[in-house]
């Protein structure tokens, strides 16, 4: 059995609970106000709470949409992704749409522009804190990940399409404004992720040493990955050289590189952006 490490569980269950406070920030003070919608399940109960109020005129709080239409993919995510994280996303769905309703609007400001760009930077912000901690902040992001991990395949686009259904839902029944700011505002959350979470992206290394044992046991040890070896003449010195060439998460190459370093001073590494890796990729497990 895989030993638990306290501290770890700890500072991550604190770093959801902040971010879920900084998400339900966002959506109390930038998101909702703007009449904005941010992605996936999100953006759909936020449509349906001005839906109901619109038709009905009952105020529903945002949790009780957003928790409840969750619990499928809780489901689906607990099953076949992992119980931990799973537990530790639904810590972040209930905590950030609870933080969204009792946290007051401070009318910060009443520029849908602004609203857009805060509310994404927030938001992206929250979520990437979310993802480093091994969490999502729910819905289509386990729907993205079950098809991703189970089947290889790239769920964006469907997501995207279903976002796009949302906007225009969201314009037809409200006015284009809000919904076309919108996109500004998934777009800069959608980029604020990105930065801040690298475990999807690949990075391809090219290292030249005169260790290659050495080399190789530091990215099998510290990644999981594996590595080829070749070997060639350096040009200037005519000298045999050796080359590893291996793919590795984008938020492991820090810490292997450095590492590299350490047991070769003298090894010369390239780091290169992979855009798409066909075939066996190691993936550390969601847990």
């Amino acid at each position: 059995m895989k030993k638990i490490n306290i501290g770890r569980e700890i500072w991550h269950i604190i770093c959801i609970i902040v971010a879920a406070g900084v998400y339900g920030f966002s959506i109390s003070n930038f998101i909702h106000p703007a009449g904005l919608l941010a992605g996936g399940f999100t953006g759909v109960s936020l449509l349906s709470k001005e839906i109901l109020l619109k038709t009905t005129g009952t105020d529903v709080a945002l949790s009780l949409i957003y928790i409840p239409l969750n619990a499928v993919p809780a489901l689906i995510s607990f099953k076949f992704i992992g119980k931990r994280f799973t537990i530790y996303s639904l810590l972040m769905i209930v905590l950030s749409s609870v933080f969204a309703d009792i946290i007051p609007n401070l009318n910060v400001t009443n520029d849908i522009l602004l609203c857009s760009l805060c509310g994404g930077i927030f938001g992206g912000t929250a979520i990437g804190i979310c993802l480093l901690s091994n969490a999502t902040s729910g819905g289509t992001d386990f729907i993205s990940i079950f098809i991703s991990e189970r089947y290889g395949k790239d769920a964006w686009n469907y997501i995207f399409a279903g976002n796009c259904v949302v906007l225009a839902l969201s314009g037809l029944l409200f006015g284009w404004t809000g919904a076309m700011y919108s996109i500004i505002l998934q777009f800069v959350s959608k980029l604020i992720i990105q930065i801040i979470y690298k475990r999807y992206q690949k990075e391809t290394l090219f290292i030249i040493t005169e260790k290659p044992d050495e080399v190789y046991a530091v990215i099998k040890n510290n990644t999981n990955h594996d590595g080829t070896l070749f070997k060639g003449t350096g040009l200037y010195m005519g000298a045999e050289r050796k080359m590893i060439y291996s793919v590795i998460s984008s938020d492991e190459i820090r810490r292997v590189v450095s590492k590299i370093k350490k047991e070769d001073p003298k090894a010369f590494i390239n780091v290169m952006k992979s855009e798409e890796v066909m075939g066996n990729f190691y993936r550390r497990p969601n847990g």
